[in-house]
């Protein structure tokens, strides 16, 4: 779970909202599927709560 939190953590302050942060969450869990496909669902759930937030 601390490694999820490191990952948000470094994608939220190094990406300026201009980027796209819900695409590079949805982008880092597409590479990370075939890795830890319970990882891959966790940052694809921040995507979407990013997404509900922002909207």
């Amino acid at each position: 779970m601390y490694t999820l939190f490191a990952q948000l953590t470094r994608l939220l302050s190094a990406a300026p909202v201009t980027t796209g942060v819900a695409r590079r969450l949805m982008e880092s869990a597409e590479a990370r599927a075939g890795y830890s496909p319970q990882q891959a669902q966790e940052l694809r759930d921040a995507a979407y709560a990013y997404l509900r937030v922002v909207r």
